[in-house]
């Protein structure tokens, strides 16, 4: 399997061939991503939300791009702030890339990590981390002023530097017409089909979340398979008959006389034989 870079996603747009990408946090699942041939991972600030148990949004990889959202205010209050963060997320976590919300406002900070040598994802239409602003989640680039911002901020975040952007929660005509103006990778989550790539929280599309967003489709019923699995567990774990045998090391068990030996030892005895 081919590893992905900058380079071979760029190809990808290039020859029209579709990006998958996914939100993911840990290494276990990363490693099943990466077997599974997913192009890129998001590790996002929707952990938050889909881990942590958040209202809001405040490395098992071969081949697999990795891209680490920048927490919220860890870029916005200076350039140089956000050159030192995006430097610190790269040698700690390993990741091939970083990711920052916004459009034209976040371009200086795009301009100075792109120049310190760290690709950078932008992320335009609506943005989590600014949902407040947004007075909620909701679709942005609704009429002609607002798709024109949108495509706007797009066009800034290309130009300064940024080799993908998200467009997320966008009109999908509007997100056709960003994609075949720009030459930067577009992916897209509630922007249509016509994205270079896609994007999920992989809970979402496996059925684990409260609730489903407009935009994802449940690929498989995972998360009631877990609930059966656990209400099995805890049923057996109640009426003993978890563990079994199978479950136990019988044939290491100690015999009886040993057992009978043990009984008859007082609890001070063995702490004082063995230091305790």
């Amino acid at each position: 399997m081919k590893q992905n870079t900058i380079v071979t996603l760029a190809d990808m747009k290039a020859r029209g061939e579709k990006i998958s990408q996914l939100t993911c946090y840990d290494y276990s699942t990363a490693r099943l991503m990466d077997q599974a041939g997913i192009n890129m991972i998001l590790v996002g600030d929707s952990l938050g939300m889909t881990m942590q148990g958040y209202s809001d949004t405040i490395r098992g990889c071969e081949n697999t791009f990795v891209v680490v959202d920048m927490p919220f205010m860890s870029y916005q209050a200076s350039v140089e702030q956000a050159v030192v963060n995006a430097g610190r997320l790269m040698k700690e976590t390993g990741c091939d890339a970083v990711k920052l919300e916004g459009g034209r406002e976040v371009c200086d900070q795009i301009r100075a990590i792109t120049a310190a040598g760290i690709p950078v994802c932008a992320h335009v239409g609506m943005t989590p981390q600014s949902h407040h602003a947004f007075g909620g989640f909701k679709v942005q680039g609704k009429g002609e002023e607002g798709a024109a911002r949108v495509l706007a901020d797009a066009m800034a975040v290309q130009a300064a530097g940024a080799f993908a952007v998200v467009l997320e929660c966008v009109p999908p005509k509007l997100a056709a017409l960003i994609t075949r103006k720009l030459d930067i990778i577009t992916i897209g989550i509630g922007a249509g089909a016509a994205c270079d790539g896609q994007v999920l929280v992989w809970q979402d599309m496996l059925a684990m979340g409260p609730f489903t967003p407009k935009f994802v489709k449940h690929f498989a019923q995972v998360g009631q398979i877990m609930t059966d699995a656990f209400q099995a567990y805890d049923a057996e774990v109640k009426d003993a008959s978890f563990p079994a045998a199978a479950q136990t090391y019988a044939k290491s068990d100690c015999s009886d006389e040993i057992l009978e030996r043990l009984e008859g030892r007082q609890s001070a005895e063995l702490l004082k034989l063995y230091s305790l």
